[in-house]
């Protein structure tokens, strides 16, 4: 397999009066199977996604709830789903006091590009919108498709058989950020290349009639993110127990894992009889020696997807009573 990836010079400034289609198809010849790399900027300035301002005065209306902070660093879970440091407003390559917000639907941005490129060209292409994120776990950033038109943007390899004979059962890899990944390593940051084409991966383009998916689909649901808080904003979410923040700590823990976890904070006696709330959720009396404190309890059982409904305490110790919460 070959694949090749070039980002022609010489496209001008975007603004709101652009076509930035037809700039798009002057500036390379399309062909069936070719996939079309724009980043989210230069997709923003035509569609007016330019103000005068700092970070912080878009922030809020960007962000749908903060994921973590560290300093002058926030990290946002914004209103597209994207987790991004201050919800990807940019303020770089962009005259001085303004600020870039991201397309309103990167998606449907993909899917506009592809359809007015079509009717340019009569290709049938696929469209990536990108933008720059960072990675946990791992310095430095890296782009990733924040849409797509036109290509299937994950490869399912679950249910195949490696060379070996294993069974692979969670590959996935997502195709749509590895595009953006290579299309970046050709445009570069400030070299004005803002598109670019990918050619030699013609099997990831769909028909014409099926925009696929999008990038969308490659944003994990809240419930099953591990990392849906950061370090720090997990402890002060699970201690002010606010039912707003249950979603990211995910669907209920087994009993045993609750009773375990206690344990790690608070020496435990054992689960006591289980039966079902008012609400139909599992319910159970766990019995805990000594003198805990009921906040830490009440802690440890919202971050695991239970509620704390009943705390009775005696010389032996505590019967707290605890049902299974809906993430």
């Amino acid at each position: 397999m070959r694949l090749v990836v070039t980002a022609p010079d010489g496209l001008p400034e975007i603004t709101p009066d652009s076509d930035l289609a037809s700039l798009i198809a002057d500036a390379m010849t399309l062909t069936d199977g070719d996939i079309v790399v724009v980043t989210s900027k230069v997709v923003s300035k035509a569609e007016g996604r330019v103000r005068s301002g700092d970070r912080e005065d878009a922030l809020a209306e960007e962000t749908r709830r903060v994921v973590a902070r560290r300093g002058p660093t926030t990290i946002v879970r914004t209103r597209l789903g994207l987790t991004m440091a201050a919800a990807g407003i940019d303020a770089s390559n962009v005259e001085p006091g303004s600020i870039v917000l991201l397309p309103l639907d990167p998606d449907a941005s993909a899917r506009a590009l592809r359809a007015r490129l079509h009717d340019l060209t009569g290709a049938r292409v696929g469209v990536v919108v990108t933008d720059t994120a960072g990675r946990a776990w791992r310095d430095g950033q890296t782009d990733i498709a924040v849409g797509a038109a036109g290509l299937r943007v994950a490869e399912d390899y679950a249910g195949r058989v490696d060379a070996h004979g294993n069974d692979l059962v969670v590959t996935l890899p997502a195709v749509a950020d590895e595009i953006a990944g290579a299309a970046d390593l050709v445009q570069g940051k400030l070299s004005g290349r803002p598109v670019a084409l990918v050619r030699g991966r013609g099997d990831l383009v769909l028909p014409i009639d099926d925009d696929g998916a999008g990038a969308i689909s490659l944003i994990r649901p809240e419930s099953s993110d591990l990392f849906g808080y950061g370090a720090r904003e997990a402890v002060l979410r699970a201690l002010a127990g606010h039912e707003a923040d249950r979603p990211p700590f995910g669907a209920p823990a087994d009993v045993s894992e609750l009773v375990a976890a206690v344990g790690r904070v608070h020496a435990t006696g054992r689960i006591g009889a289980g039966a079902r709330d008012a609400a139909g959720q599992a319910a159970y009396a766990l019995e805990i020696s000594g003198r805990p404190e009921r906040t830490v309890i009440a802690a440890v059982c919202f971050a695991h997807g239970w509620r704390l409904e009943r705390w009775d305490e005696d010389e032996m110790g505590v019967v707290a009573q605890v049902s299974a919460g809906t993430p």
